[in-house]
This record gives C-alpha cells, sequence and structure tokens, in this order.
C-alpha cells in the first residue's frame, strides 16, 4: 500500500510538472512565433488600434456591414457560444427576433434570403468573418445610407473576401468596414 501511494505522488508530480509547466511554456513559446507575438493580430487606422483581426466586433450603425451575433456579447474574455439548439425554445425565439431586426434594416431583403449565419451565433460567439453572401445582402442598405453605387461595394467585397485552406471564403467585417470608411474620404 504504501509503495501504490508513493508512485501515485511520484505521477502526479510528473504529471503537474508536464501540463502545468512544460505544456503552458510550449504554448507561450510558439505564440511567439504567431502574428502578434501571440497577445493578438491588431488592425490599426492611422496609427490607432481599432481591434483585432481574429475577434469580432458588434457593429449595430446600419451603414456598417454587420457580422455574426455573438452569445458573449464580443466579450473575448468569455469566448462561448449559446449551446441551444433547434429544440430549445428561448433559442427559436432569439433567432425569430434577430431575423426581424434584420428585415427591419434591411427592407429588401426576403426572410428566405437571409444567411443563416447572420442571426446565428459561431461556436466562439467571437467569429470575425461572414460569407460573401452574408456580406452582399447588406450592401443594398450600405449603398442607399452612404449613397454609394452598389457595384462599388460589392467591388470592396470582392477585394476583402479571403480564400481559405479548409473552408469556403470568407470576409473580415471589421477590415471591410474600414475600406468602407476610407472609400468615404
Amino acid at each position: 500500500m504504501k509503495n501504490n501511494l508513493l508512485i501515485s505522488l511520484k505521477l502526479t508530480l510528473v504529471m503537474i510538472l508536464l501540463c502545468a509547466v512544460a505544456y503552458p511554456m510550449l504554448i507561450a513559446f510558439i505564440s511567439k512565433a504567431a502574428p502578434g507575438n501571440g497577445k493578438g493580430e491588431t488592425i490599426t487606422v492611422d496609427g490607432k488600434v481599432v481591434g483585432y483581426k481574429l475577434i469580432g466586433q458588434k457593429f449595430t450603425a446600419d451603414k456598417y456591414f454587420h457580422g455574426r451575433p455573438s452569445a458573449v456579447e464580443y466579450n473575448a474574455a468569455a469566448s462561448g457560444g449559446s449551446n441551444k439548439g433547434p429544440s430549445n425554445n428561448d433559442y427559436l425565439t432569439t433567432v425569430q427576433n434577430r431575423i426581424d431586426t434584420f428585415l427591419v434594416h434591411n427592407p429588401s431583403i426576403r426572410k428566405e434570403d437571409i444567411p443563416a449565419e447572420l442571426v446565428t451565433v459561431s461556436g466562439s460567439g467571437l467569429d470575425p468573418h461572414i460569407s460573401p453572401a452574408s456580406a452582399y445582402v447588406q450592401v443594398k442598405r450600405i449603398a442607399v445610407i452612404r449613397n454609394i453605387p452598389e457595384n462599388k461595394i460589392k467591388k470592396m467585397i470582392d477585394e476583402q473576401t479571403e480564400k481559405t485552406i479548409f473552408g469556403p471564403p470568407v470576409v473580415n467585417v471589421l477590415q471591410l468596414n474600414i475600406a468602407l470608411d476610407q472609400s468615404d474620404k
């Protein structure tokens, strides 16, 4: 029994060193090689940091493209999804409210033309990207408010569309909105 206890203590000590010391140090070292040195890749405009490339932000003004809704109100310290599914009545009510709000701000769009990602949250709740289709569906609203031709806005979307290695193309909402603001200058 004493022998088993000693083995258990040794194994616990080894696992603590591996999991609580070595692994975090390895990850910290690897993160230093990432863009932003592990602190996140910032986006700057006129020398001022306006956001992070991989963390979504809330845009509610009609003159901007809107991203995916967030289950954590875009709080990067509390990343997470809603964990609610299509059989949850609260979830269905929330999604319907988002659809209704979208239609109020985009009256020329039919309900069935709204991409699901504009009314449902991502797994992290912080997704900075939308699909090109989700950007195109918002063009008319932005064109009217900013008095910019729709084809010019569509061209901006095309220019901001990023090809991905394993998935469909995406558009970073913050970078697209920055391009919109810079087109006004």
